[in-house]
């Protein structure tokens, strides 16, 4: 099945996606648009078709299927919560070359091509986004991440202390559905950017 952007996001949003997800780990899910855009931005370069792929802290397995969806060799889905590994199952269903992964990211251990990923914002906790990405780091020679653009100075001193550098920025508006009791709102809009950073 050849996609579109448009047509791959509209396959994206049929996925399940959390209620309410685990607060302390920052669940929220990746927009279906969000994902097709920074999904279809890594295929044009190049870094999806063929490739092997982990999505690192996947939650209910967006970027991964999407990945897969698009023409990625393989794909790992790496999450350590049971309700978003039971969810993540269940929107992979019988697709091939998909491995879905129950463990914390420091105990995966496999090379890959390129990782996608939309880890911790560090609202709960301080640069909870640092481990993830010094996975990444030590596992591919490609990575797209999704920050919030207000942290984009501790990225690009993350980025270089690890012998990588910034070769994109996307600038997205990631919104966050009303999901735990606390909030208030029925939607807020979070300016987050996508980095593509390489070896």
């Amino acid at each position: 099945m050849k996609l579109s952007k448009a047509s791959l996001a509209i396959e994206l949003s049929r996925l399940k996606r959390f209620e309410e997800g685990e607060i302390k780990l920052e669940q929220y899910s990746t927009d279906s648009e969000i994902a097709a855009s920074v999904l279809w931005n890594a295929l044009l370069i190049g870094d999806i078709k063929c490739k092997t792929i982990a999505d690192l802290g996947a939650g209910t397995g967006i970027l991964g299927i999407g990945a897969m969806l698009v023409g990625a060799k393989k794909v790992f889905l790496v999450e350590k919560e049971e309700e978003a590994l039971r969810m993540a199952k269940e929107n992979a269903g019988g697709m091939k070359n998909i491995s879905i992964i129950s463990c914390d990211i420091g105990n995966f251990k496999e090379n890959v091509e390129t990782v996608i990923m939309n880890p911790p914002f560090g609202t709960k906790k301080e640069h909870a986004d640092k481990v993830f990405l010094e996975k990444a780091f030590s596992i591919a020679k490609v990575i797209y991440s999704i920050h919030k653009s207000s942290t984009k100075r501790f990225i690009e001193a993350i980025t270089k202390d690890n012998c990588f550098r910034i070769t994109h920025e996307w600038k997205l508006t990631f919104p966050i559905k009303r999901s735990y009791r606390f909030h208030t709102k029925p939607k807020v809009n979070i300016k987050v950017s996508c980095f593509r950073m390489e070896k």
